[in-house]
């Protein structure tokens, strides 16, 4: 009896510490709820946005993309500020695109001895190329806006490429691959542009903040809801520089002469994306720190004045991201702490799933681009580095002071 008793005993108490396995208790459940529903908002942005790119790709090889079979004159227009080895190195695979009729048109900014004999030997070989330079007396314009619009009332043809100095074509159809989309109702064309490959970490964190900056804002655009647009892979129509007005609406500030002019032009039926991996523009790697945060911080000052709703739901993404990292570490801590091993496990399981699904879709884009880079074991360490990199960029913005960056 006795032992019967004992057997007895020893069942129910199992099957107690099992239910208390198994329990969960009002913490552990908000705990759960939130990231839960962090990770909800987190898959549908990784599927829904950040995958557009990929999938864009995936439907051209398939031939399931429409595009113009005309090819209009065109001119691309480059900047260039005391750049005369990125000028060497870049402008001569411009020169040779496989196009029937355009124009490159270089404006220098800077030193031009240097620049100026460079050009003039290059225009002996193209006779399609022409340069001219930004006046030194010029002070109550951004340089750059000032160059770009030179170029512009320079330029013969309706259509417009832009770049910049340090930047070169993946293949000579890159001028083809973006005339495609000129229909009659597109006025504006944004292009990929990324960073060619380097062996630093400084390289591999530019090349990944490139990257999901592109999917970003290329995503929102494939969708119909065009927000920005990156001077080095960009493309309008002349007239809609002149109905604008030019920079007037932001001739204050040294930047904006790409994202924020293309907030104010581009809409959802006049904005095309050009993602084909040849007609992608890369960048030399960084190789100064400084240099990269300088032109982070200029496009901060500028973000501020984007119009519509897509930067706020890109500022949602990465606010959800941030408590996402917070609820699944909570949740994970707090399940060791007690010895709760379901939450605990709960807690790793939720960043699993999250971690395939942005493996997938990043790396699957970066596949689709011929990026060089694929993130695995760092993703994670880029994924919670990104937004706080972005922070430290609005910090300096704000603490140096608005004036450092109106027009000089």
């Amino acid at each position: 009896m006795d032992e019967n008793l004992y057997f007895c005993t020893l069942h129910y108490s199992t099957i107690a510490n099992s239910m208390e396995t198994f329990a969960i208790n009002s913490t552990e459940q908000y705990l759960l709820m939130a990231a839960g529903i962090l990770l909800a908002v987190q898959i549908i942005y990784y599927l829904v946005l950040y995958s557009r790119i990929g999938r864009r790709n995936r439907k051209e090889q398939r031939n399931e993309l429409h595009f113009t079979q005309g090819l209009p004159p065109l001119s691309v227009i480059i900047c260039a500020h005391d750049e005369v080895e990125n000028l060497r190195r870049n402008l001569p695979a411009i020169l040779a695109q496989d196009y029937p009729d355009f124009e490159v048109i270089v404006i220098n900014d800077g030193e031009k001895n240097e620049s100026e004999d460079y050009l003039l030997q290059l225009e002996e070989q193209y006779r399609n190329l022409y340069h001219s330079f930004v006046p030194d007396s010029s002070r109550y314009i951004s340089h750059k806006k000032l160059a770009v619009t030179l170029g512009i009332r320079a330029s013969r043809h309706d259509w417009l490429v832009l770049t910049e100095a340090n930047c070169q074509p993946q293949s000579n159809q890159w001028l083809r691959l973006m005339a495609r989309n000129f229909t009659p109702h597109t006025g504006v064309v944004l292009g990929y542009s990324g960073y060619e490959r380097g062996k630093s970490w400084l390289h591999r964190c530019t090349a990944f903040d490139s990257l999901f900056t592109a999917m970003r804002y290329l995503g929102f655009a494939l969708g119909g809801h065009p927000y920005m647009g990156i001077g080095r892979n960009l493309a309008y129509r002349k007239q809609l520089f002149y109905d604008q007005k030019g920079f007037s609406a932001h001739l204050n500030l040294r930047r904006g002469d790409d994202d924020l002019f293309v907030n104010q032009v581009a809409n959802g039926d006049n904005t095309r994306v050009e993602t084909a991996p040849e007609a992608a523009v890369r960048m030399q790697p960084v190789y100064r720190s400084k240099d990269w945060r300088e032109e982070k911080i200029g496009y901060a000052s500028t973000a501020r004045q984007y119009k519509g709703l897509q930067r706020w739901l890109a500022g949602f993404e990465t606010l959800s991201r941030l408590l996402f990292y917070a609820a699944w570490i909570a949740m994970t801590v707090w399940g060791i702490l007690h010895f709760h091993w379901l939450v605990a496990g709960i807690g790793v399981l939720l960043f699993l799933l999250r971690f395939i699904v942005q493996a997938l879709v990043i790396n699957s884009t970066a596949k689709s681009l011929n990026e060089q880079y694929r993130y695995r074991l760092t993703l994670p360490l880029f994924d919670i580095l990104q937004p706080l990199q972005s922070l430290c960029w609005k910090l300096f913005y704000l603490f140096r002071g608005k004036r450092e960056f109106l027009r000089k």
